[in-house]
């Protein structure tokens, strides 16, 4: 790997590692619901749950509106952010879900200021994929580990909420790596035409979560 490439690499180990101060420990992003309903008890379920967003829901919508704001900083155009931006904060099924994604931008953009300063409020996944853009990190590579990052911010999600054990943990991470890989290219290649969710009982779920009683987490 070339002198770049490292310096890339560690980058986004640092961005997306769990010690960044995002605040990313204190959301569930409606998990906790479905915990509590059984939808992702154990971890065969829990696999699947994540699974589904990565490639059909939340998690697939984030990666394209990271790759528009990648793609919107490399080329420096604002007006085209501005409309990335907007679109980001209109688009969470919740409102739990709206302040998760602008808090933790919000917290991105912060701890990010070292390497480049980017106003807020940005939605989470417009956050990094601007400061990835214009420190010319490569899409791909960058997608792959916030897509990693999503997963496992659920899956610790659920080793303290189901509860799940550390071992049973990494091994639904390990076994989502087919599903980041995919969805890292297919996301580096899409435009926001692709947009779309279809991971319906996890938007109810994050929005039956607002009144859920008692509670661990945020959202």
């Amino acid at each position: 790997m070339s002198g770049d490439g490292n310096t890339h690499l560690l980058r986004l180990l640092t961005w997306l590692s769990p010690a960044f101060p995002v605040g990313a420990f204190a959301y569930s992003h409606g998990l906790e619901q479905a915990i509590r309903d059984g939808a992702a008890a154990d971890a065969g379920r829990l696999r699947a749950w994540i699974a589904a967003l990565v490639e059909y829901g939340s998690g697939w919508t984030d990666a394209v509106l990271f790759k528009a704001a990648w793609t919107a900083a490399a080329s420096q155009d604002d007006l085209a952010l501005a409309d990335v931006a907007e679109l980001a904060a209109a688009l969470p099924a919740s409102l739990e879900r709206r302040r998760e994604t602008l808090a933790q931008g919000e917290g991105f953009l912060a701890a990010a200021r070292p390497w480049t300063t980017v106003p807020p409020p940005l939605a989470y996944p417009v956050a990094v994929g601007v400061v990835a853009g214009r420190l010319a990190v490569p899409l791909e590579p960058a997608l792959t580990a916030w897509l990693h990052a999503f997963c496992a911010s659920q899956v610790s999600v659920a080793v303290r909420a189901v509860p799940l054990g550390q071992t049973d943990g990494v091994a639904v991470i390990a076994a989502l790596e087919p599903v980041i890989l995919a969805a890292a290219v297919r996301g580096a290649l899409s435009t926001l035409d692709d947009l779309g969710s279809a991971a319906i009982i996890s938007d109810i779920a994050a929005m039956r979560h607002e009144t859920l009683q008692p509670r661990l987490f945020i959202s």
